[in-house]
């Protein structure tokens, strides 16, 4: 049987006892170190009664204390729900009430409910729970099995050839599947996660010019940011690139400002396990702006009518949290739609060629409208929302908001902003509020993202 990540990391922590894991900036932690504060933090969860297969909240904001956590609630038995420090209170008491959390453990073991939650099967095999944007507007729980997980690090092992005792700059908050995947595979091959919580551009070009850290992963927004220091760059190790589609033209920039470093670039999604298709970097000039080609053990296909891309992975995910049946309309038989159109190139390698949900790709992060828009319709000001996306050369896309206020009523973007911030976190804000008359719409007279989106970009093209 697969062993977790949490018994690979025990085993790594007895042969590397004395070499740094995890540094913030502030605070490092040895693996031995690590070792101790999750033992420290599984025994108090084991006193307060934590059961098993149990959700439990892990605030995160890629702090050395982060990684401990992850670890102290497997040890106990729980299953993890990794939630940003920055959530709105509002939000986090609906997340919690969703999970029927009892326990959040932040250092200490934080007990806000006495009722044990309900018993669920989907979770028996779970390590991980993450929350992504759907198209409905509320977040989807995503059950992520705990060795599943552990078996795909071995397959994104095999397809990138991560090196023993390489050290990862991780700017990916530890919230996204990318940068929990990216510390697990460092950490479990004994090298050290360099956790950064805020991207300084001129912080981490330092850090990856000093020859202290051998792999970067990075969405394109971080990548678009670096570019903005000018000259060569003498990083030599390896940049993997993921979240949001990387442009062939910015990967040419990249590897032209580090000549000496090798750009890969990755496609998967939460629901899949992450990583199921690969650029590898000796070959990225060949396949730059396409997906790649398909990791060992994964099945794809294009659906033939929709041009749907269709995945089956033996590391996808068990389900959606107390939602079978959004569970059963993610799948085509045992393939996981993803939502993203798709063909093939002459060059046999995979390339997207559109999006078939509305969902807004900000900086990698994956966004519903509908979210956004519920937020500000809570507004006293606020009579109608439409939200969209629209490409950004800085975010991959900027998030846009119509509002149309109620007769009578006055406010600026500024104030509806600051109401909507109680509800929402931080990185799903809009970048761009316009306050009008009525909201863009279609043939049909109703309100119609497409029309709004065209509307902001030929705008963008007049300049």
């Amino acid at each position: 049987m697969t062993e977790t990540i949490e018994q690979k990391f025990r085993a790594v922590a007895r042969a590397e006892a004395s070499r740094l894991a995890v540094s913030d900036g502030q605070t490092s932690l040895s693996f031995a170190e690590v070792e101790k504060r999750a033992d420290q933090g599984a025994r108090k969860l084991a006193e307060a009664g934590l059961l098993g297969w149990e959700p439990v909240v892990v605030p995160v904001s890629n702090i050395a204390a982060d990684i401990p956590a992850f670890l102290a609630v497997w040890r106990a038995g729980g299953v993890v729900v990794p939630v940003h420090r920055s959530t709105p209170k509002a939000a986090l008491k609906i997340l919690t009430d969703r999970l029927g959390s009892r326990f959040t453990l932040e250092g200490e073991v934080q007990t806000h409910s006495s009722t044990p939650p309900p018993e669920r099967d989907l979770l028996r095999e779970a390590g991980t729970i993450i929350f992504t944007s759907g198209s409905t507007g509320e977040p989807k729980g995503v059950v992520l099995s705990a060795t599943r997980a552990s078996a795909k690090l071995e397959m994104i092992q095999a397809m990138c050839g991560w090196g023993a005792g390489e050290n990862a700059l991780i700017g990916l908050q530890l919230t996204f599947s990318f940068g929990q995947w990216a510390t697990w595979l460092t950490l479990l091959n004994g090298g050290a996660v360099l956790l950064r919580g805020r991207f300084d551009v001129a912080e981490v070009a330092g850090m990856l010019d000093s020859g202290g850290t051998q792999r970067f992963p990075a969405v394109p927004t971080m990548l678009r940011h670096l570019l903005e220091q000018d000259g060569i760059r003498d990083f030599a190790g390896q940049i993997m690139a993921g979240g949001e589609p990387l442009p062939a033209a910015l990967g040419h920039r990249v590897r032209a400002a580090y000549p000496h470093a090798g750009l890969g670039d990755i496609y998967g999604l939460t629901e899949t396990g992450t990583c199921d298709f690969f650029v590898q970097a000796a070959k990225y000039a060949k396949f730059a702006g396409t997906l790649g080609f398909a990791g060992d053990g994964i099945d794809w296909r294009i659906d033939d009518a929709t041009k749907e891309l269709e995945i089956r992975s033996p590391w996808q995910m068990l389900g959606y949290l107390d939602a079978p049946e959004l569970t059963r309309a993610a799948m085509n038989g045992d393939r996981f739609r993803t939502g993203d159109l798709a063909d093939v190139a002459p060059s046999g390698a995979v390339r997207l060629i559109g999006r078939s949900k509305d969902l807004i790709v900000r900086s990698g992060n994956k966004i519903s409208p509908l979210e956004i828009e519920a937020a500000f319709l809570q507004s006293e000001h606020v009579t109608a929302a439409l939200v969209t996306g629209a490409p950004d050369p800085e975010r991959g896309e900027a998030i846009h908001l119509a509002i149309v206020l109620r007769v009578g009523r006055e406010a600026t973007a500024e104030v509806l902003r600051d109401q909507a911030a109680d509800h929402l976190e931080r990185y799903k804000l809009p970048d761009h509020i316009h306050i009008v008359d009525e909201l863009p719409a279609g043939s049909t007279g109703k309100a119609d993202r497409g029309a709004f989106r065209r509307l902001i970009e030929a705008n963008q093209a007049q300049g």
